[in-house]
């Protein structure tokens, strides 16, 4: 049974390829070109009616029926929930995998996105405080996740799917101007996951 991926290559996209290839379930993607406006056509708002990108189908959803689910958090835990990995058993192990999760969904994704909007505005004028305000704040969150990564390999305990909610963002430090030389803890976290052959093969799956 064939989950159906509907993503773009962007970093919350490239969270749930990640995620499939490391709990080992069978996946086929649909490209949503988001810089065509598909994200808005009516057999995708179905799945997704915030018009983002991911959502997933999986046929062999709960009792046996088949389910879509949309946002990129609920999606992972979701998959962690249906495979029994990535995410503990036990609820007090439990909570530093929501703790991080969640502070990738509420902050470390929605803070470098607006990194990436006013690093593509032409004018210098509008540019200069939003690039200001939010390179500031990316870098402190930055910060925070290198502190939380002194000693531990990593986010929550074991790897979990707040390590690939994350990476998806990290992934594009670049493009928001961070050097993670600046960060040594998460220059070492980020290497580790890109080594892991699963992460691997969810950042190379064609999702555009």
């Amino acid at each position: 049974m064939t989950i159906e991926l509907y993503a773009w290559n962007t970093p919350n996209g490239r969270k749930i390829s990640v995620a499939l290839e490391e709990m080992g379930l069978p996946y086929h993607v649909t490209p949503i070109d988001i810089t065509k406006g598909a994200q808005f056509e009516p057999q995708f708002l179905k799945i997704s009616p915030n018009n983002k990108i991911p959502a997933i189908v999986d046929p062999d959803g709960p009792g046996g029926k088949a389910v879509s689910v949309f946002e990129s958090g609920a999606i992972l835990l979701y998959l962690a929930e249906k495979t029994g990995k990535f995410l503990p058993k036990d609820l007090a192990a439990r909570i530093p995998v929501y703790e991080w999760l969640m502070f990738q969904m509420g902050g470390f994704g929605p803070i470098p996105g607006q990194v990436h909007h006013f690093l593509g505005l032409q004018s210098e004028e509008d540019r200069r405080y939003g690039l200001e305000r939010y390179t500031k704040e990316n870098r402190r969150l930055y910060g925070v996740m290198d502190r939380r990564l002194e000693g531990r390999d990593w986010f929550a305990g074991d790897l979990s799917i707040a390590d690939f909610a994350i990476v998806g963002w990290v992934w594009r430090h670049e493009r928001h101007k961070v050097d993670l030389a600046d960060f040594p803890n998460v220059k070492r976290w980020f290497e580790a996951m890109m080594a892991r052959p699963g992460v691997k093969r969810g950042f190379e799956v064609p999702l555009s």
